[in-house]
């Protein structure tokens, strides 16, 4: 059974945006059989530029469901259904979202007929569902609207049907066999197919249940079916048909899912996470003074030298574009940031870029409270500090500690707790050690992404 759909939305993310508009139509293979559509209250305002789009208003929405109201109906009535749709993901993704709010887990397999229109009709310029609709024949009444939209993939899937000799299963049975192909015979469809699409680490075991790689992702479902699909290389055709079992572990938050996945594979050492055994880093930014007391800078590899970087970077390229950039910023001297190689002055001071450090004519303490910026800003918080962000549900909160500059550990709290205050806080905190690459995941996590919470102690 298939329940072809589609959806309209305030705007193009799952994670900020939501549905406006839903119409399922449920296809026993054959024929129509079945169909429900509803508006819905997004519960904020539609944008100007999508009612322009859809003809959908905040006053015609005003008094439609919201979507909790309708959640019931919609799992029911999908249920040992195959979800269809034309860019199904798009669909699929919002109603994902939708369910997740709701602390639900929303899961049915898919079906994407742009994907299955280029195999059944090859040649043909675009794929949208006007384009490819009006090149077929095919009629579309209500242009961006659900129903509109959701008839006319019912019909384009029932010509990929004709098209494959009336069987409606046949290209869904080929794609997932696709998808599986050359796996070892102890690892089924099924055992994919149960795989969670949340955050968290997942363990690849050969037949001896040795471990044979450590990987996170914010969906792991999708990141494993990567692996299974990953055709590029003989390493990693060798990996794939020695997967045996697969476990995982969910996180809730992907800072914590980064955090298991460095300490686990430095402690386990699999197989095939060979480059990562080392360090996740290999070149480091390390600071001392020089002979006038002028604060210095030197990039290097970290395996040279037994010193803490005060930051790492994956290659020489990346350190040295970084370092630039922040020598620019903070108005430093190239020669003492070990950026130009020169016995007199660097070349940013011939063209009055540099305030002359390099040849002694700034003073050392100007100077240094500049180069101390630099340095201050690549420091993991010196403080003690909670990271508090998403759990693992709805009602549970994930929390990483640092004290004074030290990773301690991470834990889970409910937010359900009648009381619950900075030592039940810290009691939820399972100790873990402290190293190079992991403060600077922390760095970089604190840098680029936002957390729910920083509470400090």
């Amino acid at each position: 059974m298939f329940a072809i759909l589609d959806i309209e939305t305030t705007g193009g993310s799952p994670a900020s945006e939501k549905i406006t508009e839903i119409a399922i139509f449920f296809h026993d293979g054959n024929k129509v059989v079945d169909e429900w559509a509803t508006l819905l209250n997004p519960e904020k305002t539609i944008p100007y530029f999508i009612t322009g789009l859809t003809g959908i208003t905040n006053e015609m929405v005003a008094d439609a469901p919201m979507f909790y109201e309708v959640a019931k109906e919609i799992v029911k009535r999908t249920e040992n259904h195959t979800i269809v749709g034309h860019n199904v993901s798009f669909d699929y993704s919002f109603i994902k979202s939708e369910f997740k709010r709701l602390g639900f887990n929303f899961d049915r397999k898919t079906l994407c007929t742009v994907k299955l229109s280029r195999k059944a009709f090859p040649g043909y310029k675009s794929y949208s569902l006007g384009k490819i609709c009006k090149e077929l024949g095919i009629e579309i009444q209500d242009r961006h609207r659900a129903a509109g939209d959701a008839l006319a993939t019912v019909k384009l899937f029932e010509l990929i049907r004709d098209q494959q000799n009336g069987n409606a299963e046949l290209e869904l049975i080929s794609e997932s066999a696709g998808r599986y192909k050359n796996l070892n015979e102890n690892l089924t469809v099924n055992d994919i197919e149960n795989l969670p699409e949340e955050c968290g680490t997942y363990y690849f075991f050969d037949d001896k249940q040795q471990l044979l790689y450590i990987g996170k992702s914010k969906n792991i479902r999708h990141r494993i079916l990567s692996h299974l699909g990953n055709t590029t290389s003989k390493r990693a055709l060798e990996m794939k048909q020695r997967i045996h079992s697969i476990g995982y572990e969910l996180t809730g938050s992907e800072l914590i899912a980064l955090l298991k996945e460095s300490r686990e594979i430095k402690d386990q050492k699999p197989m095939y996470n060979r480059a990562q055994k080392r360090s996740f880093f290999y070149w480091g930014l390390y600071t001392g003074k020089d002979e006038y007391g002028y604060i210095t800078f030197k990039l290097q590899k970290i395996s040279e030298t037994p010193d803490d970087p005060i930051t790492c970077f994956n290659n020489k390229k990346e350190a040295r574009e970084a370092l630039t950039r922040m020598v620019e910023k903070n108005w430093l001297c190239q020669k003492l940031s070990g950026l130009y190689q020169t016995d007199g002055a660097c070349f940013h001071h011939t063209i009055r870029q540099c305030n002359g450090a390099c040849v002694q004519g700034e003073s050392v303490s100007v100077y240094n409270k500049r180069a101390e910026s630099l340095m201050d800003g690549l420091k993991l918080d010196r403080g003690n500090v909670l990271i508090i962000d998403r759990g693992r549900e709805l009602d549970e909160r994930s929390l990483v500690r640092i004290e004074k500059g030290m990773y301690m550990g991470y834990g889970y709290i409910s937010v359900n707790d009648t009381y619950l205050g900075i030592d039940q806080m810290l009691d939820s905190i399972h100790p873990a050690l402290d190293n190079r690459d992991i403060r600077q995941i922390l760095k970089n996590w604190l840098k680029n992404n936002k957390v729910e919470k920083m509470l400090y102690y």
